[in-house]
């Protein structure tokens, strides 16, 4: 047993407490003796007493004396002062005696200052510990002496332990939810699981499982870390439920898909599982929306007077490989020799439905995110939202997620309904034979965002979408289709053998040499017009050259070799087509940046084929490239295309045809044009757009929607409301995959461009929401974001940069690291 005695120096009455007025400070003095012998500690704690304390019994002045307090821990062999007392005399030297050895152990060195308090009060107490044996103590004094309790290991009393109340969320209902258990600081969070599953004692599988800090919302991943590195505490709410949880996604089709998502990992990481599981490549184009309150007022509203709608068919996923947390089929994701799709339907290859789930869930689910989904009805259109103006176009975009975070640290809970869209429009390496679940969701979203007019386009470029849509539900209907077998596949390793062949031969020399020497350049009459304001367009005819990113202009063909009437550099302006095929209308709006805002210019031609070799160098021109770069030819032949689809007859078959056709114009064109025009005449005028399609493949019409989706002037633009440094006014910032554009809220027009190729660098200001951008010629730009976190637009210009390092030549693994560098905020 380990003993204390504590000892109390003074003239003090037997039974006496200290007195108040002498407070007791443990923490003020704690000497440890050295010459204690083994299996003896002692410990002597010293409190200093104020001056001319009064005490009941004998009165007696103590001025600042030093009263000690001694505890011995460990045994002692009683009668034995040698051993108590470190062999020294019991009976203390005369005060004259004590003050000269005293000044000479100082003066020596063998007496530190500090202990001198010390030296004096235990030389009392051997003075007192003599009269006592010898009985010479006086009456009414004694030495009081108190035996402590005894004393116990901080081990044995568990002073470090704390309660900590877990919740669990299982299935169980015999078993409690809310367990307490006792921890301690140092425990790591994989033994804390350890204790909590075996405290449950339920046999299952709970490698699934994590801790969800409710206050801090943030997830408790990492294992090895301990709860004081985490810093919980008693107070913490710890939830032990799973990390892959049922959510319902709304696919760009309108189709919804109920499918198992982890809720722990980064949306990035969760959107890259959810495009495995729907075979969908190139998963860094999509992330996650949630709608937002904006956008579902009017259907709100609708409903309230309208009948309950029918049960929403839901395609359930949540027994695919993926969703259940396990890794997927490697054949039908990966990009591989064989094709995974028919290039012309669309439908899975013969050769690769081995590859799909032994259940019919998977290749179901495949077939029809393949195949585009039938027109909706005209009430099912008038009763979505849709944007009027671009305000009403910025709530769009304001509910994208923080790619960096996971679902549960936004609010998403189980079951909650997100929809699924394609973020940044840069559609990188688009391959029927792999893509048609991708290529058909594109499609999709295209078609929505003409149908809810969220991208404006004239009248003529709506038919040509709406002949595009009607030959894509004939052909997805058609029997034709669904039962079409795929016919003998091209080996394509012998392509590629014969391919790289006719290369190592040196085919194409010349052509080679052509391209190397020939410094391209475009030489034409064309019509310049230059609007003024009050008063009428000035069209005037010069002699255009175009050469390398600048556009030339002299007053005629033999003044060409001087000096230029002006000079119009294309790098980073904003071309807008101005065609009307029908009326012989071929045009160019040119929106050249300049200090003040933006400089308009109209060029006409005078047919297609001027129209489409100045369009494609104007618009190469404006991404900082020449005609000399490869993709020149093949956007000639795209816009050449586009306005063959835009140039059609009507002929006696196409006039009688309306009438046998059993068609609903409404589901094909946005409610203005409703309005506008009569059910017959938009049927007719719709089956006369359809002739110039109707030749074409299903895969065909769709990639040709696309590319008239892409060839319109507002296509991938992001709208967001945003007030700019310096300004007193809002404004809309639209954001594209190459530029921002600063757009004025009132009349829509564009005040000023950037680039992104000049842009130096961009910082965020977390504490006042404030982006920072600086471009080439000491520009720069601030401003804050009003309709949306700043954290968006952030996350879309890293995003749009990131994008843009992608190449064919590389793996499709992606570069997380990479992507959150660019686009992560350090909030």
């Amino acid at each position: 047993m380990y003993k204390a005695r504590k000892t109390f120096c003074g003239n003090l009455a037997h039974g006496e407490a200290l007195p108040p007025s002498c407070q007791f400070n443990p923490l003020l003095h704690l000497a440890s003796s050295n010459t204690s012998p083994p299996h003896k500690h002692t410990f002597r704690f010293f409190a200093i007493a104020p001056s001319e304390p009064t005490f009941s019994g004998q009165s007696q002045t103590c001025k600042s004396r030093p009263w000690s307090c001694s505890v011995s821990l460990g045994s002692e062999r009683a009668g034995d002062p040698e051993h108590r007392w470190g062999g020294q005399r019991s009976e203390p030297p005369s005060p004259t005696t004590r003050g000269r050895a005293e000044g000479r152990r100082k003066k020596e060195g063998l007496l530190p200052p500090q202990l001198l308090p010390y030296r004096s009060s235990r030389e009392a107490r051997w003075r007192r510990r003599a009269r006592e044996e010898r009985g010479a103590l006086p009456a009414g004094t004694a030495e009081l002496t108190q035996t402590l309790p005894k004393m116990v290991s901080s081990n044995e009393y568990g002073s470090h332990t704390w309660d900590l109340l877990l919740t669990v969320d299982h299935q169980h209902e015999d078993v409690e939810k809310e367990i307490p258990l006792q921890v301690t600081g140092d425990l790591h969070v994989g033994g804390l699981m350890l204790k909590l599953v075996e405290k449950i004692k339920i046999a299952q599988d709970w490698s699934d499982y994590a801790f969800w800090w409710e206050q801090k919302k943030c997830w408790l991943l990492r294992t090895h870390w301990t709860l004081d590195k985490c810093g919980v505490q008693a107070d913490a709410k710890l939830i032990f439920t799973t990390q892959h949880k049922m959510l319902r996604l709304r696919l760009p089709n309108m189709k919804t898909v109920r499918l198992k998502v982890s809720f722990s990992s980064m949306v990035f990481k969760a959107v890259s599982d959810i495009c495995k599981m729907l075979n969908i490549r190139r998963p860094e184009e999509l992330s996650l929306l949630k709608q937002s309150e904006g956008t579902l007022k009017k259907k709100k509203k609708k409903d309230k007077n309208s009948k309950e709608p029918a049960t929403e068919d839901i395609l359930n996923l949540c027994n695919s490989p993926v969703s259940s947390g396990l890794p997927a089929n490697p054949g039908l994701y990966s990009k591989t020799m064989t094709p995974i799709y028919d290039p012309v339907s669309g439908s899975p290859a013969s050769s690769t439905k081995t590859w799909f789930s032994d259940g019919s869930t998977a290749e179901q689910s495949c077939s029809i995110l393949a195949l585009s989904q039938s027109p909706c009805s005209p009430e099912m259109l008038a009763e979505m939202y849709q944007p009027r103006t671009l305000a009403d176009k910025a709530k769009l975009n304001a509910g994208w997620l923080d790619s960096s975070r996971s679902l549960m640290e936004q609010d998403v809970q189980e079951e909650d309904q997100l929809l699924l869209r394609f973020k940044y429009y840069t559609f990188f390496d688009l391959n029927p034979k792999y893509d048609a679940v991708r290529i058909n969701q594109i499609y999709e979203q295209a078609r929505w965002a003409i149908l809810l007019e969220e991208i404006d386009c004239t009248e003529e470029e709506m038919l040509i979408f709406a002949a595009l849509q009607y030959h894509v539900s004939k052909l997805s209907l058609s029997s034709e289709t669904q039962d079409s077998t795929c016919e003998s596949e091209v080996d394509e390793v012998e392509a590629a053998l014969s391919n790289l062949e006719v290369t190592l031969e040196g085919g194409n020399k010349s052509s080679i040499l052509e391209d190397i020497t020939d410094i391209p350049k475009l030489a034409d009459n064309l019509k310049l017009v230059r609007p003024k304001k009050l008063a009428l367009k000035a069209i005037k005819t010069y002699w255009f050259v175009f050469r390398d990113t600048s556009i030339s202009y002299f007053k005629n063909k033999e003044s060409a070799q001087g000096e230029p009437v002006d000079k119009l550099n294309l790098k980073g302006c904003e071309v807008v087509p101005d065609v009307n095929v029908a009326a012989k209308k071929f045009g160019i709006k040119l929106l050249i940046p300049v200090a003040d805002g933006m400089n308009e210019v109209y060029l006409r031609c005078d047919n297609e084929d001027q129209y489409a070799r100045w369009m494609a160098a104007c618009v190469l021109a404006s991404k900082g490239r020449t005609m000399a770069d490869s993709s020149y030819q093949p956007e000639v032949q795209k816009i050449l295309s586009f306005l063959q689809m835009k140039n059609w007859t009507m002929c006696s078959q196409a006039a009688s045809e309306p009438e046998n056709v059993d068609m609903k114009p409404e589901c094909f064109v946005s409610p203005r044009y409703t309005k506008k025009f009569k059910s017959k005449q938009l049927t007719a005028r719709i089956l006369e757009a359809h002739q110039n399609v109707s030749q074409m493949s299903l895969v065909e019409a769709k990639l040709r929607f696309i590319q008239a989706w892409q060839s319109l002037p507002e296509f991938g633009l992001s709208y967001y409301v945003v007030r700019f440094k310096g300004s007193k006014k809002d404004d809309v910032l639209g954001v594209s995959y190459n530029r921002l554009i600063r757009i004025d809220m009132a009349t829509g027009d564009p005040i000023t461009t950037w680039r992104f190729s000049n842009m130096k660098q961009w910082n965020v200001n977390w504490e006042i929401r404030q982006v920072a951008i600086e471009f080439d010629q000491n520009v720069s730009i601030a401003f804050t974001c009003l309709s949306a976190d700043c954290k968006i637009i952030h996350e879309y210009i890293g995003g749009y940069i990131f994008l843009s390092t992608r190449s064919k030549d590389h793996n499709e693994t992606l570069d997380e690291e990479l992507f959150h560098k660019l686009t992560g905020g350090q909030e």
